[in-house]
């Protein structure tokens, strides 16, 4: 805990002095690194791979955008880095595309050619999807550990989500509510308790409701204050935009 208040520190130290930002740039470039590898598939070569010059840019702009609403530093700027690399390697893609698209290529038939630029498009969209698959399997997996982390499983928030319309709607006034206040999700992350009396008054729902719903309302707040894009991304569907539209 006092390593995470400590690189915390550090973090809000380096949004203000450049210098700062660089010795933490450098500092943790082992963890850079390690980050890229996960998503090349092999260690990165520094001054040969772009990936890595885009993973340390990521890092940089993490240090920069973070707050401590978001939750634990390292797992952001680990799905910074990931969003980044997964948006250069499209670009990289699509450049690659222009390059020879009148080539034609065997069809798999007798004689048969096709032009390059008509299986361009099913390449990329299984490449693409093979990619996302990877990417969400990691942000699974590592929100599972968070999950536990609060003694919580899948299975547990699966059970305790609201099953009448008046009961979601008020958990999502207390979603709202907590994500507008970064100081009551501070102490969520802190303590692993939900600081039910501070959320039943200022959204104006029962406390009840909140222990009803606890694990349910956890494991949202988590998603939404730790980085995990892709999960929040499907529970924009069912929480409404917060004070800060995260």
């Amino acid at each position: 805990m006092k390593r995470d208040r400590d690189l915390v520190a550090r973090v809000l130290a380096a949004k203000r002095d450049p210098r700062c930002a660089d010795d933490l740039v450098r500092d943790y470039l082992p963890f850079i690194k390690a980050e890229t590898a996960k998503f090349m598939g092999r260690s990165p070569q520094q001054g040969r791979d772009d990936e890595l010059g885009i993973a340390m840019f990521a890092f940089h702009e993490a240090v920069l955008s973070y707050d401590r609403a978001r939750g634990a530093f390292l797992a952001f700027a680990s799905m910074s880095m990931r969003h980044r690399l997964l948006d250069f390697a499209r670009r990289e893609r699509r450049h690659a595309d222009v390059i020879s698209l009148d080539e034609r290529r065997p069809d798999g038939g007798e004689g048969d050619e096709r032009a390059l630029v008509e299986t361009i498009a099913s390449e990329r969209d299984e490449l693409d999807e093979r990619q996302m698959r990877e990417a969400s399997r990691q942000e699974i997996a590592q929100f599972a550990a968070e999950l536990e982390s609060f003694g919580l499983t899948f299975l547990d928030v699966s059970e305790n989500c609201p099953k009448q319309q008046r009961t979601l709607e008020a958990c999502q006034r207390v979603l709202d509510c907590a994500r507008k206040n970064p100081e009551l999700l501070d102490r969520l992350l802190q303590t692993k308790k939900l600081p039910m009396a501070e959320l039943a008054r200022g959204a104006g729902v029962e406390r009840k409701t909140i222990e009803r719903h606890r694990r349910y309302l956890v494991a949202v707040l988590l998603a939404f204050t730790n980085g995990f894009e892709i999960i929040r991304g499907h529970l924009r569907r069912i929480v409404p935009a917060g004070g800060d539209g995260r």
